[in-house]
């Protein structure tokens, strides 16, 4: 079935037989955990973005969006596209260890929560485009308390969110491994969906091989 915020709200209490005042005003966050991990354990295409931004000569730092996850790629037009190599903070500091190292950017990697690195240093303004994979808006905060996931991902939420109010309740311990279970299970499933694994083409997985006799 599809959730919204309040069926699923109570569907997590009635599983639980619980209506305590301090498990239910953590209800949102026992969600919001659920959905953090069904996107980090599936990638899932309808939860990818592009877009475009400025490198500013002699600036080393590109701001991420605010919804951002992880990155696919960064690309800059410089007379075409080029896209850069992902690479770790260490590496860029000992291959540009001065930022006053100037030229078309080869690498990129994540200075923190907030922003990109790029090296060497741009020393002209450059359009960069980021295709990156973003974190959707909670069921929590929706205005009609629907989203893609509790819609079509409904057993993931609803036994992701299980796992985390159990884990909460220091529940007993059986009834949490079996929620962990049908979690493992539904996420599955939602791989073959979202990753695309019950999609065959030659292109995608070439075409049928005869055993070699």
């Amino acid at each position: 079935m599809a959730w919204t915020f309040t069926t699923l709200k109570q569907s997590i209490q009635d599983y639980t037989n619980n209506t305590e005042t301090t498990f239910v005003n953590n209800l949102d966050e026992f969600i919001v955990e659920a959905e953090e991990a069904i996107i980090k354990l599936v990638d899932l295409p309808y939860f990818r973005k592009s877009v475009t931004g400025q490198l500013t000569s002699g600036n080393e730092y590109l701001t991420m969006p605010t919804d951002f996850l992880a990155p696919y790629s960064l690309a800059i037009d410089n007379s075409g596209y080029e896209y850069l190599l992902f690479k770790d903070v260490s590496f860029m500091r000992e291959a540009y260890p001065s930022s006053s190292t100037t030229g078309i950017p080869k690498y990129y990697a994540m200075f923190n929560n907030e922003s990109f690195i790029v090296a060497p240093t741009p020393n002209a303004n450059l359009t960069a485009e980021l295709h990156y994979r973003y974190k959707p808006t909670s069921i929590t905060v929706t205005s009609d308390g629907t989203t893609w996931i509790g819609t079509n991902a409904s057993d993931c939420l609803l036994y992701g969110s299980l796992v985390e109010a159990y884990t909460f309740m220091k529940g007993e311990a059986d009834v949490l491994a079996n929620y962990k279970e049908r979690f493992a299970l539904a996420i599955d499933r939602l791989k073959v969906l979202g990753e695309g694994r019950d999609t065959k083409d030659n292109y995608r997985s070439g075409p049928p091989r005869k055993p070699v006799t």
